[in-house]
C-alpha cells in the first residue's frame, strides 16, 4: 500500500468500514489524501489480475514482476498446482501473503496481498459437487476480493460449453448470496468472455466462439449488472486494448488479441479507481522467456485502510 499521509495529519474522515459497509460510508471520489482516527489512512491500492497459465512455469517471471511493479493485491488464475505444492515461500520472500485454491494439472486460483487476507473462502459454496478450483475470495484492507477463473467452454454446443454457462449462472447466484452491491467488492479474473466487439481485434473471426457468443456475453452482462462497473472500460471506453493473445499464428506480434481478463468493482470502489491498464510487456518474449498468453490487467484505487500486518510464512 502507498500511504499518502501520516495518521496525525489530513482532513477528517471515518475509519475503514468492512467490505459490507454501505456506499455512504466510503471515501468520495477525488477526496484529499489523509486520515483521522487511530490506525487508518488513505492509501493507493494497486490491484492486478493475471492468468499465469501455470505458476510453476511462470514463477521466476512472476516474482520478478512483483518486485518491479509492486502491486498490493494480485489475483492469479490457472495455477495448475495443488495447494500442497503452491510456492508459498518464494512469494513470501517477495513480500506477499498467499491464499490459494489449487488443483492438479488444471485450473486453480490465488490471491496474493501485502496485507494479510482475512475471511478466506474457496469455491462457490453452493453445495454443487464440482471438483474444479475456480474461485477464491478474501477480505483485504476492508475490500472483498474475488479471484475467478471462468471455464473456457471448449466448443459451442459441447458439454464443456454447457458447464461454462451453468458456472456463470452459479457465479451470479454466489454474488447475490454472499455480498451486496452497496458493499466494497472487486470481482476480477479470466472470464473467458469478451464483453463486446470493441474488446476483440478481429470480431468476425471470433463472433460465434466460446469467447464471444451471445450466450456468454449475456451471462457476463448479468454478472456485471449485479452491481459492478468495468473499471478498465471506464478508463478506456474506446476499446482496442487486449489482455490475451493466442500463442499460435503470431497473434501477439499482429496484436490479434481479445480482452477477456476483467476487473469489476462496485460503485463504492469504481468511483475511486484512478487508473486501469494492461501490462503488455509481460506478454512479450520468446518461448525461452516463458511468457503467459495473458498479460496482467492492473487497476489503482484510492481507499481507506489499516496498516498491513507482517507477512506469514505459509498458506492463509
Amino acid at each position: 500500500m502507498r500511504f499518502f499521509t501520516k495518521l496525525s495529519t489530513g482532513p477528517r474522515t471515518v475509519p475503514t468500514p468492512p467490505h459490507n459497509a454501505p456506499v455512504g460510508a466510503q471515501p468520495a471520489a477525488g477526496i484529499v489524501a489523509g486520515s483521522f482516527g487511530a490506525g487508518y489512512t488513505f492509501v493507493q491500492m494497486k490491484l492486478a489480475t493475471w492468468n499465469v497459465n501455470s505458476i510453476r512455469a511462470r514463477l521466476e517471471r512472476l516474482v520478478t514482476w512483483l518486485g518491479k511493479v509492486r502491486p498490493d493485491v494480485v489475483c492469479l488464475q490457472e495455477l495448475k498446482v495443488t495447494d500442497e505444492v503452491f510456492p508459498y515461500e518464494p512469494i513470501r520472500q517477495a513480500g506477499y501473503h498467499a491464499a490459494a485454491y489449487g488443483q492438479k494439472t488444471y485450473n486453480g486460483v490465488a490471491i496474493l496481498a501485502r496485507a494479510k487476507p482475512a475471511d478466506v473462502s474457496r469455491g462457490l459454496g453452493d453445495g454443487v459437487e464440482d471438483p474444479q478450483a475456480r474461485l477464491i475470495a478474501a477480505d483485504i484492507t476492508g475490500v472483498r476480493i474475488i479471484s475467478a477463473y471462468v471455464p473456457n467452454g471448449g466448443v459451442v454446443g459441447s458439454d464443456k460449453y454447457a458447464y461454462k454457462l451453468e458456472w456463470m449462472r452459479r457465479l451470479r447466484t454466489y454474488l447475490h448470496r454472499t455480498a451486496k452491491p452497496a458493499n466494497r467488492v472487486i470481482l476480477c479474473g479470466d472470464f473467458n468472455v469478451a464483453r463486446d466487439d470493441s474488446d476483440v481485434a478481429r470480431p468476425d473471426e471470433w463472433r460465434d466462439s466460446v469467447l464471444c457468443h451471445t450466450d456468454v456475453r449475456d451471462l457476463l452482462e448479468q454478472v456485471r449488472q449485479w452491481g459492478f462497473v468495468d473499471v478498465f472500460r471506464k478508463h478506456h471506453p474506446e476499446g482496442g486494448i487486449y489482455s490475451w493473445w493466442d500463442y499460435r499464428m503470431l497473434a501477439f506480434a499482429k496484436n490479434n488479441g481479445v480482452r477477456i481478463d476483467h476487473i469489476f468493482a462496485t460503485e463504492a470502489l469504481a468511483g475511486v479507481c484512478t487508473s486501469a491498464d494492461v501490462d503488455r510487456d509481460e506478454r512479450k518474449g520468446t518461448k525461452d522467456d516463458k511468457p503467459s498468453d495473458h498479460a496482467p490487467v492492473i487497476a489503482t484505487f484510492n481507499i481507506q485502510a489499516p496498516t498491513p500486518k507482517p507477512i506469514s510464512s505459509g498458506p492463509v
